[in-house]
């Protein structure tokens, strides 16, 4: 981060410093909330959670060397006072990002692929300059700014992922650090229940494009008719991508090896390559193509841009992760979320992957779904049932949706991911295929963890 004295950081907080905290010290990060990361130098952030309180850790993050705590109330250590610590995080994000003038912000978000398509285009940055990028999906209003804070001057592109759980919640997000570059990758059925419909779907995501400047872009997908529409909300200037021939970054002759991984031509205005992913699944290519379409616009040659998306590895956690045992099984571990759509293009990948072998699937009922939850979990069991499976678990609570779409498939409710783990590994032979996928708050990459012997990737 850029060093910032405590007198600063109060400053920008409108904080207050207490806890006979020096207005001289110097914070030079990294900014954390995790009191066991403090290290000399850092910025313990005391967030008040549901099961924890990190003010109860704020000495012990300042025994590890952290200079100062951001609290909300006086804490046994050096530190700022505000009244709202999560504020005082953006406020303190802002107020980096303004410091950085040469630093290029591009936002990603969309109902499915927003991580995958972040580390991408992560990675096709920093082929142009050091570039900050957010682990995993930290991607709300306490890791968004954690990312952001991040930086310092050597920084060239901050690439950021920005989820919305409601209306207004991008908007907040982009106002922390405007980007210059918008991706909107699909408007589709995850978290339904929560925002009531597609269209207020598409309302939230399209905030991204409507912080946009004048003079900035609009990456967005021709293939998605509410993306499509966005295009009436930004000042900015619009590129598409996707399948569709009026998009001008386009795949074209794509095609899938016997792993599931796509091959296909690369167009752009400028000229075509050959791209071939590492990554599983014909729905990588949406993502493979958002991620191109930003980093031709932030002025990648075409044959970089192949390169390093051929190149590219899986990296984050449980996403589409392929791994084979030794005895031959093979396990998907697609276990970090699900939505009906992300849930197709799984049992798509998994037919493709298992061609002629036997088909294994452990899965979830979809939550957040609204008034339509029994209807779309019905579909998933149809979704599994079309797949030819040899066995299907349903884990957890309230599986009966998709049982009923599942009927006459070989399926079966477990409890918990244990059981569901211990019974297929029962049954499991050489040379199967297991696919594991559902909402996170079902821990079902714990089967993955069961079936390779402790290491989930």
């Amino acid at each position: 981060m850029i060093p910032l004295p405590l007198a600063r950081i109060a400053e920008v907080t409108s904080g207050a410093l207490a806890g006979m905290a020096d207005p001289r010290a110097v914070v030079r990060g990294p900014v954390l909330i995790d009191s066991r990361a403090a290290e000399p130098g850092s910025l313990f952030v005391a967030i008040r959670g549901a099961r924890s309180d990190g003010h109860d850790f704020a000495a012990q993050a300042c025994q590890a060397g952290a200079v100062a705590v951001l609290a909300s109330r006086p804490v046994d250590a050096p530190c700022v006072v505000v009244g709202d610590v999560v504020t005082a995080l953006a406020d303190l994000a802002a107020a980096t990002v303004a410091e950085l003038p040469r630093a290029t912000v591009v936002g990603v978000t969309g109902s499915a692929g927003k991580t995958t398509t972040k580390d991408l285009l992560a990675r096709l940055a920093a082929r142009m300059g050091p570039t900050i990028a957010p682990a995993g999906n930290y991607n709300n209003e306490i890791g968004h700014p954690l990312t952001v804070l991040r930086a310092d001057e050597g920084t060239r592109f901050l690439v950021l992922e920005l989820s919305a759980r409601e209306e207004g919640h991008i908007a907040h997000l982009a106002r922390i650090a405007p980007p210059q570059v918008g991706v909107v990758l699909n408007v589709g059925t995850a978290h339904l229940g929560v925002f009531g419909g597609r269209e207020q779907i598409a309302k939230a995501k399209g905030e991204l494009v409507e912080a946009l400047p004048a003079d900035g872009v609009a990456v967005l997908n021709a293939d998605d008719p509410f993306v499509r529409a966005m295009a009436d909300r930004t000042k900015a200037r619009v590129s598409w991508f996707g399948r569709s021939p009026e998009a001008g970054v386009r795949a074209e002759d794509e095609t899938l090896d016997e792993r599931g991984r796509a091959a296909f031509t690369l167009r752009t205005p400028s000229g075509t390559a050959q791209v071939r992913l590492r990554l599983y699944g014909a729905h990588a290519v949406e993502n493979a193509l958002a991620a191109a379409a930003a980093a031709y616009e932030l002025g990648m040659p075409v044959a970089t841009i192949a390169e390093e998306l051929s190149a590219a590895e899986p990296r984050s956690r449980w996403r589409m992760e392929v791994t084979d045992r030794p005895d031959g099984v093979t396990v998907i571990n697609d276990a970090y979320n699900a939505n009906p759509d992300s849930m197709r293009a799984a049992f798509e990948t998994l037919g493709v992957l298992a061609k002629g072998r036997r088909k294994y699937a452990v899965i979830a009922s979809l939550r957040e779904l609204g008034d339509e939850s029994d209807e779309l979990n019905e579909e998933v069991g149809r979704v599994a049932a079309r797949a030819g499976l040899a066995g299907l678990w349903v884990v957890g609570e309230a599986p009966w949706p998709v049982l009923a779409g599942a009927k006459g498939a070989p399926a079966v409710h477990a409890p918990d991911a244990a059981t569901a783990a211990a019974e297929l590994a029962a049954r499991l032979a050489p040379g199967d295929v297991v696919l594991i996928k559902g909402p996170r708050a079902e821990g079902l990459e714990r089967v993955a963890e069961a079936l390779l012997g402790g290491d989930a990737r």
